[in-house]
């Protein structure tokens, strides 16, 4: 061979670059075998770690339930984007690349991607708080109440207590559902003293006819609860013929349905509106509650060591991404807002994510458990009802099992709980039960 390679017939620089190349190719064989036979004695000293375990497609999962929602000819090409995803920090897949990192280590950069991903920047905290008005009943102390969660928003909201009470008292936050009546949102958890046949349906359908904030003050805790963005008093006026004065208590139901059809017709057009001022919808939820939180702390009836939030549905969302980033919060119970981003492909999109979920560069890094999974230490409950729609059961119950190997990573197993009872979409009086005992174990 070397004979051949140097041959009378060629030139003298032909010969030499010929030489060069032969002497590359001996020594990238060399190479390859010297890293063959330190892996192989790396692997059997332990040292070497084995590459994680490879993520499935959307295409390899399955579910029992017909599929409510999916995207048509576009289904396909919206799976292979999903699929190419890294999911670099995700709790699980995280841990299994990099176990010699802490949990720790991980929550800070799960935290931050999420944090960043949200783009909002409410300014420094000035509260400005004030009370409106103040009513006893015969258990409970209710005050309307308004304070700055930005310099671009002042909310109203129903501050409320147990009569009697010892103090301080532990304090919640409470947030309303997403789907449901949305000229209402405090409404329909707080006895304001007006009502609306829409919101008296609604209470029966998802609270088992309970006002859930003021339950939860009887129950011996500080509550708050404000209006979502874009829900009761924060909805748009003054467009598509919505009126600037619009009472909703006093609509009729045809008119309340056609003012209610309006304001929903609104939200791509509020999302768009956000985006463009360089924000999120998402981002706009957790500073209005994480302000909420601060309020709380303002108040001297309320123990800042005691903080919990709970909701249902999109309210449940709310109390996801709460925990997820405020660590003031110590207790939580999360209703009916809980799946895994491939799970929820194959099922039902556009019935569950709605414009509050949105977060490019967020969830091609994390995945939905992993809002619970980055709470750690705070002491956890994730409640889907096994026949509840939005969400198929095998979702959930993935979702539950990487948020209690996060925990355990984090050393504290016994904070999370999972709770799946055969019921639909709903925070029932047996479901408040089983919050109000998570909380009070927690809290109290």
């Amino acid at each position: 061979m070397l004979n051949s390679m140097f041959s009378n017939d060629r030139c003298p620089m032909c010969e030499i670059h010929e030489l060069r190349r032969w002497k590359v190719g001996l020594l990238l064989c060399l190479s390859v075998t010297l890293v063959w036979c330190s892996n192989v004695g790396a692997k059997e000293k332990g040292i070497l770690q084995e590459h994680p375990k490879a993520r499935p497609n959307t295409g390899d999962l399955r579910i029992e339930r017909q599929p409510l929602r999916l995207y048509g000819s576009m289904e396909k090409l919206i799976r292979g984007i999903r699929d190419h995803r890294a999911l670099d920090l995700n709790s699980e897949y995280y841990h299994e690349a990099k176990p010699d990192q802490s949990y720790q280590q991980w929550q800070q950069q799960a935290r931050h991607c999420l944090r960043t991903g949200l783009h909002y920047d409410q300014g420094p905290l000035d509260l400005n708080a004030e009370v409106l008005r103040r009513e006893e009943t015969d258990e409970i102390i209710r005050e309307l109440v308004t304070f700055d969660t930005a310099p671009w928003f002042r909310v109203k909201g129903y501050f409320l207590m147990p009569k009697n009470a010892q103090l301080p008292l532990p304090g919640l936050v409470v947030f309303h559902a997403w789907g449901g009546p949305m000229l209402f949102g405090k409404e329909r958890i707080v006895n304001t003293g007006r009502d609306h046949p829409v919101l008296q349906r609604h209470r029966a359908s998802y609270y088992d006819g309970k006002y859930l904030a003021e339950e939860l003050a009887k129950s011996g805790y500080a509550v708050l609860t404000i209006d979502n963005y874009h829900f009761g008093e924060r909805s748009p006026r003054g467009i598509h013929g919505i009126p600037d004065d619009l009472d909703p208590f006093t609509l009729s139901e045809a008119e309340y349905k056609d003012m209610d059809g309006k304001t929903r017709g609104l939200l791509y057009l509020g999302m768009r509106q956000l985006n463009w001022a360089g924000t999120t919808w998402a981002g706009i939820n957790f500073g209005d509650d994480s302000r909420c939180v601060d309020y709380l702390l303002s108040r001297p009836e309320v123990d800042p060591k005691r903080i919990g939030c709970t909701g249902l549905s999109g309210g449940g969302w709310r109390t996801d991404m709460l925990v997820a980033l405020d660590s003031r919060i110590k207790a939580a119970v999360s209703v009916g807002w809980m799946t895994t981003g491939d799970y929820q492909q194959i099922y039902n999109v556009e019935g569950a994510c709605g414009t509050f979920t949105m977060l490019p560069g967020v969830w091609d890094r994390i995945d939905i458990p992993d809002l619970i999974a980055m709470s750690a230490p705070c002491a956890s409950m994730v409640i889907v009802g096994t026949r509840d729609r939005l969400f198929p059961p095998e979702a959930v119950k993935e979702a539950n099992r990487q948020i209690q190997k996060a925990y355990e990573w984090a050393g504290y197993p016994e904070r999370f709980r999972a709770y799946n009872p055969p019921k639909v979409h709903c925070y029932d009086l047996q479901i408040q039960q089983e919050a109000t005992q998570w909380l009070d174990r927690h809290l109290k």
